[in-house]
């Protein structure tokens, strides 16, 4: 597969992937109980993590094994 269709593939399974994650937050968000701390830990973090399952799919674009072994 070509640079352009990985990048292509990769784009739509990224919007995919957020949209998804972004109804999981607002569906998980409503639970977290109602206090100013809980509820900044909670986006706090959901912001933070939503790029890291999306690591391997834009190294996967970009035609580079998203985990090198070192040889020796």
């Amino acid at each position: 597969m070509g640079l352009r269709a990985r990048r292509a593939v990769a784009s739509i399974g990224i919007l995919v992937f957020l949209g998804f994650y972004v109804w999981l937050v607002i569906a998980v968000g409503a639970r977290v109980p109602d206090h100013p701390l809980a509820t900044l830990a909670f986006y706090g973090l959901a912001g933070t993590l939503w790029g890291v399952p999306l690591l391997p799919l834009m190294s996967w674009a970009e035609g580079k094994p998203f985990l090198k072994k070192k040889q020796n």
